[in-house]
C-alpha cells in the first residue's frame, strides 16, 4: 500500500492519492493526514540507522529531518527534496529557568538554531519538497512572520515563487525583512491572519498557487521529526512533559502524531503528555479546553498579543491538537503578557534567548507547577520555536521599560537591563563598575 492522504475525522477516515492537491477531506471537510504502510524494520534496526547519518555528509543525512526520512515516507524519490540543513537543534539545560519554572531541570529544546531561525524550517522543508513533486510554480502562505521567512527561503532555494500574505502592519520587522531578502512577493492585507487565510485559500485555487500553511499535511510531517530527534537526542528515554507555544496548533498536532508512531514501532516506552501554552489574548485553544462541550472551537476575532508568532484566534489544527493533548493526558494554559516578557528575559538569562511567543513555555511552566499539575521534579522539555532576534524591537522596548501591552499599557520591566550612557572618563566609569560589583 503507498502512501495516502486520510481524513482525520473518526466518522470519516476516507483516503486519497498522496499527489491529490487537498488541504480539507473533499467528503467531509475534516482535516488531513499522511498517513503510510508499517514499516518493517525492527525499531533497534532504525535507532542505529539514524544515528550512523549523523556521521555521514549526503545532504539527506545532514538535514535534520530527512535524516528520519522513515518516518516521513511520503515522497517516490528523493530528488524533489529541498534541503538547508534544517534541523539538528540543540537541548539546552537550563538551571536558571528552571527554577523561574518551579522545576528541579528543565532542557529548551530551541529550533531558534534552524536556517531561518525557526521551526517552520522543519515543515518547510517537505512542503516545498511536495511542491516540487506537484510541478507547481507558485506557493504562498499567510505569515505574521517565521512561516514567511521560512517558505520564502525553501521556495526561492526550490526555484519557486513564494507569495506571501500578511496583515498589514502586524508583523515584526526581523522577520519580514527575512521574506524580502529571498525574494517573496509580500502583499499586506488589512485583515487580521484568520481572515486572509480564507482569502488565500480562495486564491490559490483560482490560480493554481500551492498553499503552505500549517493545514498542508506535508508541513506536519516534517514538523513530526522535531519530536523524533529529539527523542534520538535523548536515546529514545521520553521526558514526562513537553511543553510547547501554541498558535495555529500545527506543532502541537504534529508532536503528537510523531509520539503516537513512535510509542507504536516501539522506538519510545512511554508517552510524554503535551502542555500547550496559549496568550491570554490569543486563547481559544484554552477556552475550547475549559468547557465540557469541546466539538466547536469558538475563534477570537481580534487577537491581542505582542508575541505574533501565536497571535491566532481559529487555529485550523485545533481537532488534531484536542485529540494529542486529551490523548496523551496533558494541558493547556494561558499566560498574561507581563509573563511571557518576564519568562522571555529569564530565558535571556540562561544565555539561550528567544522570540516572545517561545517564551510562553518557561512562563505556562511556572504557572502549571504553582497548580500542582506539573510536579517540581519531573522530567520536562520545552520547546523554543524561535530565535533571539526575530523580534529585537521588543527585547529594546522591555529591558529600556518602555514595552506597551496591546490596550496601551506599559509593563513592568522585572528583569530590565538598560544600557547606560557614560562620559569619555576611566575614573567615572570605575566609580560605576566597582559600585555595580
Amino acid at each position: 500500500m503507498p502512501a495516502e492522504l486520510s481524513c482525520f475525522e473518526e466518522r470519516c477516515r476516507a483516503r486519497f492519492p498522496i499527489t491529490e492537491v487537498i488541504y480539507n477531506c473533499p467528503r467531509c471537510g475534516g482535516l488531513l493526514e499522511a498517513v503510510y504502510p508499517p514499516l518493517e524494520e525492527k525499531p533497534e534496526t532504525l535507532r542505529d540507522l539514524w544515528r550512523r547519518r549523523r556521521m555521514s555528509n549526503l545532504p539527506l543525512d545532514q538535514s535534520g529531518v530527512w535524516r528520519y526520512r522513515e518516518m516521513i515516507a511520503f515522497l517516490d524519490t528523493f530528488d524533489h527534496v529541498v534541503t538547508l540543513r534544517e534541523g539538528n537543534t540543540p537541548l539546552l539545560p537550563a538551571p536558571r529557568a528552571a527554577a523561574y519554572g518551579g522545576l528541579d531541570h528543565l532542557v529548551f529544546k530551541h529550533q531558534g538554531f534552524n536556517p531561518t531561525g525557526s521551526f517552520k524550517d522543519n515543515g518547510m522543508t517537505c512542503g516545498a519538497a511536495q511542491a516540487v513533486r506537484l510541478g507547481v510554480r507558485r506557493v504562498a502562505c499567510v505569515s505574521t512572520g517565521n512561516t514567511s521567512a521560512s517558505m520564502a527561503a525553501y521556495a526561492s532555494a526550490a526555484g519557486l515563487q513564494p507569495i506571501i500574505f500578511i496583515p498589514h502592519g502586524n508583523i515584526s520587522y526581523g522577520k519580514l525583512a527575512q521574506a524580502l531578502e529571498y525574494g517573496a512577493k509580500t502583499l499586506q492585507v488589512e485583515a487580521n491572519f484568520d481572515q486572509i487565510l480564507a482569502l488565500v485559500r480562495v486564491l490559490a485555487e483560482r490560480l493554481g498557487i500551492y498553499l503552505l500553511n500549517s493545514i498542508n499535511p506535508f508541513r506536519i510531517e516534517g514538523q513530526k521529526t522535531i519530536m523524533v530527534e529529539l527523542m534520538d537526542q535523548r536515546d529514545w528515554n521520553s521526558p514526562d512533559w513537553i511543553v510547547l507555544p501554541g498558535g495555529n496548533l500545527g506543532n502541537t498536532s504534529a508532536f503528537g502524531k510523531a509520539l503516537r508512531e513512535m510509542h507504536a514501532l516501539g522506538l519510545i516506552a512511554k508517552m510524554p503528555r503535551l502542555a500547550v501554552i496559549q496568550a491570554e489574548g490569543a486563547a481559544p485553544f484554552y477556552n475550547l479546553l475549559q468547557r465540557r462541550d469541546r466539538t466547536h472551537l469558538r475563534a477570537v476575532h481580534h487577537p491581542e498579543t505582542l508575541a505574533t508568532a501565536i497571535k491566532i484566534g481559529d487555529p485550523v489544527s485545533w481537532p488534531k491538537a484536542l485529540h494529542e493533548v486529551v490523548s496523551s493526558g496533558g494541558a493547556v494554559e494561558k499566560v498574561s503578557e507581563q509573563e511571557i516578557a518576564d519568562a522571555k528575559a529569564v530565558i535571556g538569562l540562561c544565555g539561550i534567548g528567544c522570540e516572545p511567543a517561545s517564551a510562553a513555555t518557561l512562563a505556562g511552566i511556572r504557572k502549571l507547577t504553582a497548580a500542582g499539575v506539573i510536579p517540581t521534579g519531573a522530567d520536562v522539555v520545552a520547546v523554543l520555536t524561535g530565535n533571539v532576534l526575530k523580534d529585537p524591537d521588543y527585547i529594546y522596548r522591555y529591558h529600556t521599560g518602555a514595552l506597551e501591552a496591546p490596550g496601551g499599557h506599559r509593563l513592568a520591566s522585572h528583569f530590565g537591563n538598560n544600557p547606560i550612557v557614560v562620559p569619555n572618563d576611566p575614573d567615572q566609569i570605575t566609580r560605576l563598575l566597582e559600585a555595580v560589583n
